[in-house]
């Protein structure tokens, strides 16, 4: 099938493991949406950390992972040598309204009471597994 007749994916069942790519197919700095439930899952890799989230934000259901991933650097200046804490690529923004959502916890500074949903990722071998 050409690009454009191509078939989408099935939607994968809810509450079980699914391996859902390689370790290879979503390198650092990069994410893949997967077919899982209603809205998707997308699955994040971290330097090497994997992190899976609900393709859904609790503001007004905008495709959160259609959204960037970005981080943020904080400089001590009272630590002897100015310590540098480098947090790349740990949120994920929704691109309706740039709510921004921590990958590791789902929480938001925004409105503290809304989270987005994460799920269990486990490497085996060369595969991803999440459980969702």
């Amino acid at each position: 099938l050409s690009e454009e007749t191509k078939r989408p994916e099935p939607r994968l069942a809810q509450g079980r493991e699914h391996v859902v790519a390689t370790v290879d197919e979503i390198p650092p700095g990069k994410h893949k949406l997967v077919p899982i439930g209603r809205h998707g899952v997308g699955v994040y890799n971290v330097n090497g950390t994997f992190y899976a989230i609900a393709n859904y934000c609790p503001h007004e259901g905008g495709p959160l992972c259609s959204g960037r991933a970005r981080g943020r650097t904080i400089v001590d200046e009272s630590v002897p040598g100015d310590a540098v804490m480098v947090r790349d690529l740990e949120f994920i923004y929704c691109p309706w309204h740039q709510w921004g959502f921590e990958l590791a916890t789902g929480t938001t500074a925004v409105k503290p009471e809304w989270s987005i949903r994460t799920y269990p990722v486990r490497v085996v071998g060369n595969d991803v597994l999440v459980q969702a």
